[in-house]
């Protein structure tokens, strides 16, 4: 394959202006994430030790195999709400005996596992992953039910958990509940819906309701024990299929389980893997500092991809639009990436015959987003722009596939939707710290609306009021201006997290081999056409 060469020049002044700019938004992340390790900060920490019980993570770090990495996914969720960074609970894929899995882990000291609605968004999602990927999965339980006061917000999801869970059974999924403490209400439904049971003597406690729920329904005095000790599940009501003496014994205990399945991926395993021929630190130097200067898609792949190798598609057609083939860890992909922000028609109908391509050959699609979307204007919409637009968009949308997103600058508009954004299904999606989401961007849309409001004001025959429209076009940009942060969007669950672009073909790497738990293979029944 060629080899991308690079012309970054690491002294220059753009350089610098652009790795400062990113090593202070990953300062930022590293304090966001901060406050997700923290959990329900130190009083709660060491009431959790003192009780005998490891922090999550702990718990996490004890589960996978030795050395392995653990890929934690939305670690932001609930940012900028009034409930605590990462939502209580933590979610990501680890190795346990050299299988992926996908972890579902509730964090104990913060208001004892509870959940809230990001909770369930953060759940939820890690669930989507382990049935478009084929991922068992770990649920390291130990929550209080629903945090009641957010009940209207969360009891319909909360249904969708256990029908996953019992869908992914049906699909010959496995999942494993290991009960490191309470499992109360619907939370006792976890261990209940999973295939295998793990409890802890003294220790895990399952009920649909506890003594005081009980005594107040029926006038029945019964202890925890009586109620949802594990030996009382274990030798009277059947739901525990194991009983460990502590949580080291579970976590043993777990790992043999998922020893015994005999576990084989279904896709094609990689090729040797090829470092790139260059240093991926030199990404913060390289993404943009100011969204509206593009950068260089070439050179991030010269970071990505195996041997610096890329094979481009149509190099001198759409060139809005960098189209080819590489490998990534040994995997070959397809990558679609947003040179120049904007997309034309000619950079849609490209898109489209590669995407097609991609699929005849079974062959992944990585997609690098830096859009503000498709191009506007007379002469465009006049030359069909929608209808192309239209056609990447249904190539995407049909595409069998796995995809694989990172927002690595804008991700404006319908491009967002061309460019397989969250709605499109992406196997998995990422972004850096320096990306924007939002309709537009916040001076187009605030001038949008501006002119809107003058256009309205004419037709009526009314005096335009200038100072407001100044005053509302300044608190619109500062609105979209937060709302399109990455952390705000993270927030919200609309990403599998934030993630140091030098991390990124790591990310990947590890993305790419849980998919290949499923086969690979791409739609058939149509022919590449041009267009």
């Amino acid at each position: 394959m060629p080899i991308l060469r690079s012309d970054v020049d690491i002294n220059g002044e753009e350089f610098r202006t652009n790795r400062a700019h990113n090593e202070g938004m990953l300062k930022l992340l590293d304090e966001a994430l901060a406050q997700t390790r923290a959990g329900g900060g130190e009083a709660y920490m060491a009431r959790h030790r003192a009780r005998g019980r490891m922090p999550v993570r702990e718990r996490i770090d004890l589960l996978v195999d030795p050395g392995s990495a653990f890929l934690e996914l939305s670690s932001l969720a609930a940012w900028g709400t009034n409930f605590t960074v990462g939502a209580s609970v933590v979610t990501g894929i680890g190795v346990v005996e050299g299988v992926e899995c996908v972890f579902i882990a509730n964090d104990g000291t913060v208001k004892g596992g509870t959940s809230n609605p990001y909770t369930w968004r953060k759940m939820l999602r890690a669930l989507d992953i382990a049935k478009a990927n084929r991922l068992p999965v770990m649920n390291l339980v130990e929550s209080g039910g629903a945090d009641l006061p957010t009940q209207a917000d969360l009891f319909v999801p909360a249904g969708q958990l256990f029908r996953d869970l019992t869908q992914l059974s049906a699909m010959g999924i496995p999942t494993i509940a290991l009960v490191f403490g309470n499992s109360t209400a619907g939370g006792a439904y976890v261990p209940g819906m999973c295939d295998y049971s793990v409890m802890i003597d003294g220790q895990s406690k399952v009920f649909l309701g506890g003594p005081p729920l009980v005594k107040m329904a029926t006038g029945e005095v019964a202890t925890d024990e009586e109620l949802g000790g594990a030996r009382m599940h274990t030798f009277v009501s059947g739901l525990s299929d194991y009983m460990a003496v502590d949580e080291r014994d579970a976590i043993r205990i777990g790992r043999q389980i998922v020893r015994s399945f005999g576990w084989r991926k279904l896709g094609p395993a990689p090729l040797a893997v090829v470092d790139p021929l260059y240093d991926p630190t030199e990404l913060l130097g390289i993404a943009s500092a100011d969204l509206r200067v593009p950068f260089s898609v070439h050179e991030v792949l010269a970071r990505l991809l195996d041997a610096s190798e890329f094979s481009e598609y149509k190099p001198d057609y759409g060139t809005s639009m960098v189209t080819g083939w590489g490998t990534l860890h040994g995997y070959r992909i397809g990558v679609l990436a947003n040179a120049r922000g904007v997309i034309f028609s000619e950079e849609a109908n490209k898109a489209t015959e590669f995407i097609q391509l991609c699929n005849q050959t079974d062959t992944p699609l990585l997609f690098l987003q830096n859009t503000t979307g498709f191009i506007v204007g007379k002469s465009f919409e006049q030359g069909g722009i929608i209808k192309d637009g239209a056609k990447l968009i249904n190539a995407v949308a049909n595409s069998a596939v796995p995809h694989f997103t990172v927002f690595i600058g804008a991700s404006f508009g319908a491009g967002n939707y061309g460019m397989c954004g969250r709605a499109y299904e992406p196997r998995f999606l990422f972004t850096w710290p320096n990306s924007r989401t939002a309709v537009m961007g916040p001076q187009q849309l605030a001038g949008v609306l501006s002119i809107v409001a003058r256009d309205a004001a004419a037709a009526s025959g009314k005096e335009f009021d200038e100072a407001a429209d100044a005053a509302r076009t300044a608190a619109i940009e500062s609105q979209i201006d937060r709302e399109s942060h990455a952390f705000f969007m993270s927030g919200k669950v609309y990403d599998d997290g934030i993630i140091n672009p030098v991390d990124t073909r790591t990310v990947l790497g590890i993305s790419l081999s849980a998919a290949h738990n499923n086969p690979v293979q791409g739609r058939r029944g149509f022919g590449v056409f041009r267009m």
